[in-house]
């Protein structure tokens, strides 16, 4: 069975964006060590055109198909890009695009966790990435068997939180921890089932 991780970036207070979802404040943090950790340690976590600026050719290490929600892939459609994780199976979960601008990129309109589940239940050694954004991570929150959060050195006060979800504690448990010289640190946890 493969695992379905969700990948994000935070702020300290948990906050994945503005209220509109906007990360655009925590870029500035993505300098040059944190930037090879990312295209060390995940470089298929890095969108299509991004890894064309930085001549990343990298074989996909963790993950071989994304899932992401409208907000995340509304991101990349604003400034024209249809596939923005072209080196990895597409999928959007949306009910408010009826086609795909991509041939791609698959739709997700109903029943999203049963097709996550069906994505999990591949025989592939690489697993399944959940981009964002706080919507659909609190619809696949049973789903989710381990969290990679970047926390950056920002406190939001409000916002998009990391899970858009009722309250219900469910634990899980550190493996892994990384702290950059530029304050911002990644944790890596498994879900405690």
């Amino acid at each position: 069975m493969r695992k379905l991780t969700y990948f994000i970036a935070c702020s300290i207070d948990g906050f994945i964006g503005d209220p509109e979802g906007d990360a655009t404040s925590m870029y500035k943090f993505v300098d040059a060590q944190f930037l090879e950790f990312l295209t060390t340690e995940y470089p298929e976590t890095v969108s299509a055109q991004g890894r064309a600026e930085l001549g990343i050719d990298a074989e996909s290490k963790h993950y071989d198909t994304v899932v992401q929600g409208m907000g995340s892939y509304r991101l990349a459609l604003d400034v024209g890009i249809t596939s923005p994780y072209g080196h990895l199976r597409e999928f959007v979960a949306t009910r408010s695009l009826t086609e795909s601008p991509h041939p791609d990129v698959e739709l997700i309109a109903d029943d999203l966790v049963g097709r996550v589940r069906e994505l999990k239940a591949e025989d592939s050694p690489l697993d399944v990435w959940l981009c964002g954004g706080s919507r659909i991570a609190g619809q696949l929150i049973e789903e989710i068997d381990e969290l990679v959060i970047k926390t950056y050195p920002q406190v939001y006060g409000s916002g998009m939180p990391m899970f858009g979800a009722g309250f219900e504690p469910r634990d899980f448990e550190l493996e892994d921890l990384r702290v950059f010289d530029n304050g911002v640190f990644v944790r890596r946890y498994s879900r405690k089932r």
